[in-house]
């Protein structure tokens, strides 16, 4: 498998997990075990492997478990060597993605970045083939991956015209859609984003959220395009989600 050219990436993680019900009232969703280990132990992983060097976690609920836990935390594939560039931002008040990814600012700089939600599980290919996009063009603004599904009314659906993004809706009516692309919940980024997380307002919901700065790039024409997952992926997102991870033969990796 060859490597991405982007060498940091971003991992939100500050979210309590309510889907999950009673399973986070004691360990935050990102520390449930997927075949032994955290859940966000697998990511940092898969991002490792796909050569992101510098990681910045974004944590909120029950954050000092998380932080111990991954105080020395080093990929595997790079044991002998000392503890990986890990850094964490408390995000309080936990008040939507947009804000969340905002935080990453400084770390991100003028360097183009990878950005995942923290109950995202997939194949370190497909971090791999997202980045790569982003890199083939100096005018694609961010890359989106997508995951083909018969109705995209739980999560958002995402049109596009030969791979470049024309709208996203989020959460559509259950059968109004006419896409079948829905997001897969991780994206490639150049640091232009942050012009539009700068200026977010507080959504319906009174958070400030990452795809309202999404729709504002669109609105301004930017070029957003989608990465299609070919591999392993896994939103873990419920408890049956949980379940159907911790039964497969294998885990979401890095070694493809």
């Amino acid at each position: 498998m060859s490597s991405t050219s982007i060498r940091h990436a971003v991992v939100l993680a500050a979210g309590k997990g309510t889907r999950m019900g009673s399973i986070t009232d004691e360990t935050p969703k990102p520390m449930l075990l997927v075949q032994g280990k955290p859940m966000l132990e697998h990511i940092l992983e898969g991002l490792a492997a796909a050569g992101v060097e510098n990681f910045f976690v974004v944590v909120g609920y029950r954050h000092e478990m998380i932080e111990q836990y991954f105080r020395a935390w080093r990929p595997s594939q790079s044991a002998d060597q000392g503890p990986a560039n890990l850094q964490f931002r408390v995000q309080d008040p936990v008040d939507g993605t947009g804000s969340a990814t905002r935080l990453a600012k400084e770390f991100a700089g003028d360097d183009p970045f990878l950005l995942t939600y923290a109950d995202i599980l997939c194949d370190a290919s497909e971090y791999v083939r997202c980045g790569a996009i982003l890199q083939q063009q100096s005018a694609i603004a961010a890359v989106l991956a997508v995951k083909a599904v018969d109705d995209p009314w739980q999560g958002a659906a995402v049109y596009e015209e030969q791979a470049r993004i024309r709208s996203i809706i989020e959460k559509p009516p259950k059968g109004t859609s006419t896409t079948h692309w829905n997001s897969a919940g991780f994206y490639a980024f150049r640091p232009i984003l942050f012009q539009y997380l700068d200026r977010l307002q507080p959504s319906a919901r009174n958070e400030y959220e990452l795809t309202s700065a999404l729709d504002m790039m669109l609105d301004d024409s930017l070029d957003l395009r989608i990465s299609p997952i070919e591999g392993k992926w896994r939103d873990v997102g419920r408890p049956e989600d949980l379940l159907a991870v911790n039964a497969a033969n294998r885990v979401f990796a890095g070694t493809e």
